[in-house]
């Protein structure tokens, strides 16, 4: 078996459904139950049909006690990477260190620009990207004193105050699709703050 540079985890992908509300969580504590090491929920703020996922991960984390949680992937374009680095630091401490961060670089565009996102080109949400990884690995660094500033293309902040540090170095696993690249559009990727 190749090695991955860490123990090898198991999970389940549960669907946020909001019919019932109940079955998304009823299905991660049975996750928790059975021994996975994580449970996680794709997050499509601009489906109806679904529970916003970031609450979602809030309340599986405060009804179970040893699963991690995580969004297979956050959707970045509509969640601003300094408060999403602060909510991800909060849950992290909240959690006990469960919290696992997913970003996605976007690509439902038309239902993204629908929900006030920009409408960004792939190359463009991978860009997009590598800024709010900055700004949200920077946020993290809560003992640095000083405003936390980049001026990037597509994201900027200008004089942010750190912190919270979360409980764990929290990795941060990606969800991208990248011009030209072939096979399954989605190529994972692990990386620690």
């Amino acid at each position: 078996m190749p090695d991955y540079g860490h123990e090898l985890q198991f999970g389940t992908f549960v669907t946020p459904t909001n019919r019932p509300a109940e079955t998304p969580v009823r299905l991660a504590v049975l996750s928790e139950q059975l021994g996975f090491d994580l449970v996680t929920f794709q997050d499509h703020p601009y489906q109806p049909a679904f529970l916003d996922t970031w609450t979602l991960l809030s309340w599986v984390a405060a009804k179970t006690e040893r699963i991690h949680v995580s969004a297979n992937v956050l959707n970045l374009p509509l969640r601003p990477p300094a408060v999403l680095a602060r909510a991800a630091a909060s849950l992290d401490l909240l959690s006990g260190g469960r919290f696992e961060l997913g970003l996605g670089a976007g690509g439902f565009w038309d239902a993204i620009e629908a929900m006030g996102g920009r409408h960004l080109t792939p190359g463009q949400g991978v860009s997009a990207l590598g800024e709010a990884m900055d700004i949200i690995r920077g946020v993290w660094k809560a003992g640095e004193r000083t405003p936390l500033r980049v001026a990037g293309e597509f994201y900027q902040v200008d004089g942010a105050k750190r912190g919270p540090l979360p409980a764990h170095e929290i990795p941060i696993w990606l969800g991208v699709k990248r011009p030209g690249f072939r096979g399954d559009p989605f190529s994972w990727l692990r990386l620690l703050p």
